[in-house]
């Protein structure tokens, strides 16, 4: 798969109405005779970055850190040559807004109109479908003017070793707990209308809390609020740590809401069943959500995402989630196969045994209002804990 995208910068002077972050509280898509038009409503003006991804389609607008106060995530249905949109928190600098083209599109015109009072600003973007070699040359044209204007990502070697001490330095084991999800990214949505982003958020700290309470273990989240983080970045949380263990926690949302049940994954070529293989196809596919440009990694870091774990590491793994399959079945229906392979990017750290386990599915009524509550996440974590002790002193 080829992701290539295109670049160009609106700058508008910002109002000073005080140190509050920006906020957007309204996004709305119209469909024209001749055009498609997204309207966004801000409390001022501020600095948007558009660029264009291909396969699929999409158009990203890149801002300063923004509060959204929008009261949902996508479209309900289509509307014009918009087939959904999506928004958060994509680094700690930048907020993303990212709109599904169902053909390529580029911007016609963008402009903006004073709202219905003086402290708001309403910013128009009207798009023009093109065909897909314009689309491509556009995107060869003015990707180096991107590049030059991107904001860093704050996160960094040298972050994480000065806010963590190393397992050389504490005789503590190291384990990584993965929120999957985040910022741009939602993830699946419940019955009940739990974002899985925010729930495995609350349970990740749960599960750090009650584990800690030995001082044996050191957790270390990977992400710590609503903030999307790239699959390569949370497989090299736990290198960088020196982790002995990795747990990446989700609950997904299947179209059989009758199906409930946690559900421990470890990493193989070859998928265990069909609902397995579905369900990694999904995960691997959340920078490209996101609006990643793949295009920029570099080879090291794809082989990252791409290579096999080693055969001991991925044996270790199997082991650990072996050993808490019957922790887990004393607090929580487990699905009739608890334990299944497949090929999960988010597990192919080479040297860090690691699982993801699914808690259960926001698609049930029943598990979702279980995984909302607290006294089930500090149960879950005490499972958690003794599948680790279990883990790392057999005896």
């Amino acid at each position: 798969m080829t992701l290539t995208c295109v670049a160009s910068s609106f700058s508008w002077a910002q109002k000073t109405l005080s140190n509050a972050e920006p906020e957007i509280f309204n996004l709305r898509v119209g469909a024209h005779a001749d055009k498609t038009r997204l309207v966004l409503d801000m409390d001022r003006k501020i600095d948007i970055t558009p660029f264009y991804l291909l396969d699929p389609y999409r158009l990203v607008l890149d801002m300063p850190k923004v509060r959204f106060k929008i009261n949902s995530t996508g479209l309900v249905r289509p509307v014009g040559d918009v087939s959904g949109y999506r928004f958060g928190l994509f680094d700690t600098n930048t907020s993303r807004v990212v709109v599904d083209l169902s053909k390529p599109m580029v911007i016609k015109k963008l402009f903006q109109l004073s709202g219905v009072s003086n402290s708001s600003t309403r910013l128009v973007i009207d798009l023009k479908s093109v065909s897909k070699s314009v689309f491509q040359t556009k995107s060869a044209a003015s990707i180096q003017k991107r590049q030059k204007k991107r904001t860093p990502n704050t996160f960094s070697e040298a972050n994480l070793t000065s806010n963590y001490s190393s397992k050389k330095k504490v005789d503590k084991k190291i384990i990584i707990i993965d929120p999957g999800h985040g910022g741009v990214d939602p993830g699946a949505i419940g019955r009940a209308g739990t974002y899985e982003k925010n729930l495995v958020l609350s349970t990740a700290q749960v599960f750090k809390s009650v584990i800690e309470k030995d001082r044996g273990y050191k957790v270390v989240l990977t992400r710590t609020r609503d903030q999307f983080l790239p699959l390569r970045k949370r497989i090299s949380r736990s290198k960088l740590l020196n982790a002995d263990l990795f747990i990446s926690i989700h609950a997904d949302s299947i179209s059989n809401s009758a199906v409930r049940g946690a559900t421990i994954y470890t990493l193989s070529e070859t998928a265990s069943d069909k609902e397995a293989a579905q369900l990694a196809e999904r995960e691997n596919k959340v920078d490209i959500i996101s609006g990643m440009d793949l295009s920029e990694e570099t080879k090291e870091v794809t082989n990252i995402l791409i290579d096999l774990a080693q055969r001991e590491t991925m044996n270790q793994s199997a082991k650990f989630a072996g050993l808490l399959v019957p922790e887990l079945r004393k607090v929580i229906k487990t699905h009739r196969r608890p334990h299944k392979f497949a090929g999960f990017a988010v597990l192919k750290a080479p040297d860090v045994p690691s699982i993801l386990l699914e808690m259960g599915y926001l698609s049930n009524l029943n598990d979702e209002r279980l995984l909302k509550t607290d006294g089930f996440k500090k149960r879950l974590a005490a499972s958690i804990k003794r599948g680790l002790d279990k883990y790392f002193d057999p005896n």
